[in-house]
């Protein structure tokens, strides 16, 4: 695979990488500079040259996923079969210089229901490096014209056009992804909630509504077996408690600002140092 598709793919998939480059050859060298390869914790896409050269470089680079290192790298390597190596000797004659730069896992949000709410909450979260799923029953919430607000998105924009069983799409999403249920149909919102506590792959399970929906919601969910700890993991009320306002870009600046701040707390960088290895 391509080395660009590889990054494509491990983003939508939430997998970590690290994208190799070769940033200067001095001499001769497998590849020239500008050659790139993906490397993620159990393969590797694309080549940079082979050899002892390719072998450290997924070697350093595995070393970073497993540090959890959010800063990128350089590393240097002497094709000589007079410089010391580790995995075979590559007597090209030249140098090479190459950059490692982790790439992140992004964070995921699915929205349920694109109404009002669900709109104006697509438009903040679209300025933001995101996944960022939309779900409706009603196609016609859906339309490009409906949408329009994200055609210049920061995010992936994942459009989910589901008039039937929109409940089904929780399984579908990415490990890790952070929910919010916030359709036109309590019914629908019910459903929602209950295939959203049977998945283990979500991070957060969000729910708009008032106090009153939810103590129906949650006996609802206990009379369906839920246990005590499953239903606690849905979220209700959403955003921040101390932003009031019931209008529908209040509520949507409010929710948005509260799932930033989850995604900081998962996001906190474990390592901030550059390093130059050799």
């Amino acid at each position: 695979m391509q080395w660009l598709k590889a990054v494509q793919r491990l983003r939508e998939q939430r997998v970590p990488g690290v994208l190799v480059t070769l940033t200067s050859v001095r001499g001769h060298s497998p590849r020239e500079a500008g050659t790139k390869m993906v490397v993620a914790a159990d393969a590797s896409w694309d080549s940079v040259g082979g050899g002892n050269l390719e072998a450290v470089a997924i070697e350093r680079a595995r070393a970073m996923l497993a540090e959890g290192s959010t800063t990128p790298q350089t590393v240097e390597c002497s094709l000589s079969d007079k410089a010391p190596y580790q995995h075979g000797v590559q007597c090209c004659g030249g140098e090479v210089e190459m950059l490692l730069e982790p790439l992140p896992v992004v964070p995921s949000v699915a929205i349920f229901g694109m109404g009002h709410v669900g709109l104006e909450l697509a438009r903040v979260l679209a300025r933001h490096d995101i996944e960022l799923h939309l779900v409706d029953s009603r196609s016609e919430q859906l339309e490009p014209a409906q949408l329009r607000a994200l055609d210049d998105a920061v995010a992936n924009v994942h459009v989910h056009r589901v008039p039937v069983l929109p409940e089904l799409v929780v399984g579908e999403l990415p490990t890790g992804t952070h929910v919010l249920v916030m359709t036109h149909d309590h019914a629908e919102d019910a459903a929602l909630c209950d295939a959203a506590i049977r998945s283990s792959h979500l991070a957060t399970i969000g729910l708009i509504g008032s106090s009153a929906k939810w103590t129906r919601f949650r006996k609802k969910l206990a009379d369906e077996g839920h246990s005590p700890e499953a239903i606690a993991r849905i979220t209700t009320p959403i955003g921040l408690p101390d932003l009031p306002g019931k209008e529908p870009a209040t509520i949507a600046v409010s929710v948005a600002a509260w799932l930033l701040q989850v995604f900081s707390r998962e996001h906190a960088p474990t390592d901030t140092r550059p390093e130059v290895t050799q």
